[in-house]
């Protein structure tokens, strides 16, 4: 799939086909994530890869957005013991943004369906994946991707809105 098609495709999924992912797609998934660019290369991300399936409903169950009937997830976290010093401290959201939207991508680039569930800056539903992976406080879980072969395909589109773009 070329780039163009594959912006234009991306849509949020909330159907999917019970098929499980191989671990070389996940693969693909995790080392694009990593291509991601990184405030001053600290790469402040962690990822985890939910496939067991009591933790699957768990982690699913954390948000009140995040309950599909998703065969895989991934967590998207950052390390703040690996993030920018003082006032750049936040960064890594922006880090683990950058590589959530490469997974995004590339999933419609092989097929899949993905979902981006918001964590953080929630504190209970970050808070409650934290715990489910049972991680210190210095791993907080930026975002939930829900991740399988869609039952659904929603039309690719554009949302450009010319009212939106301020030339200076």
């Amino acid at each position: 799939m070329e780039l163009e098609q594959a912006l234009l495709a991306r849509r949020s999924v909330r159907k999917f086909l019970p098929n499980k992912i191989d671990d070389e797609t996940i693969h693909k998934l995790l080392y694009f994530a990593m291509c991601a660019p990184s405030a001053c290369n600290k790469k402040p991300w962690e990822f985890y890869v939910i496939k067991d399936e009591e933790k699957l409903a768990e982690v699913k169950k954390a948000s009140r957005f995040s309950n599909h009937n998703a065969p895989l997830a991934i967590v998207v976290a950052g390390n703040t013991r690996k993030a920018l010093p003082l006032q750049l401290a936040s960064y890594w959201i922006q880090d683990c943004s950058s590589a959530i939207t490469h997974i995004l991508l590339e999933a419609t680039n092989l097929g899949l369906g993905s979902l981006w569930c918001g964590l953080h800056p929630q504190k209970r539903p970050a808070e409650r994946v934290r715990k489910i992976l049972n991680e210190g406080d210095h791993i907080v879980p930026l975002g939930l991707i829900l991740l399988g072969y869609p039952a659904e395909t929603p039309e690719p589109r554009s949302q450009y809105d010319e009212k939106k773009v301020h030339i200076i």
